[in-house]
């Protein structure tokens, strides 16, 4: 028989011990190939109705707070929009967009230095 005796702790060292260890497993950063995934599902469908959706259309599964600070990260670096409960890729990485900004004639603007003003 368990008998308190033989703890080497307390009861309340033992559950500050328990509480800082649940603390410290929602304070996680998600995985890189986890992230990855997210953004490249996120980029092929280009917008999703809620989270739930993007949930389904990933390839594996993911837990739902990783998913929400994925998409935190997502929003904060410009690469989504979220709009209420639908989600939108909004990053300019598509190709023809690229080539077309490439291309384009660059303005000046009557401020700049080297314009005349008469």
């Amino acid at each position: 028989m368990y008998t308190r005796s033989c703890r080497t702790q307390s009861t309340s060292e033992w559950r500050e011990g328990v509480i800082q260890t649940v603390g410290s497993r929602t304070n996680h950063s998600p995985r890189l190939d986890t992230q990855l995934m997210v953004e490249n599902c996120i980029r092929e469908h280009s917008t999703f109705p809620s989270r739930r959706a993007l949930m389904r259309a990933l390839p594996r599964q993911v837990e739902y707070p990783t998913l929400v600070k994925i998409l935190s990260y997502l929003e904060a670096s410009d690469k989504i929009l979220i709009d209420g409960d639908s989600i939108t890729w909004v990053f300019a990485d598509n190709p023809k967009l690229l080539r077309l900004l490439k291309e384009s004639v660059v303005l000046k603007s009557a401020d700049t230095p080297n314009s005349r003003r008469t």
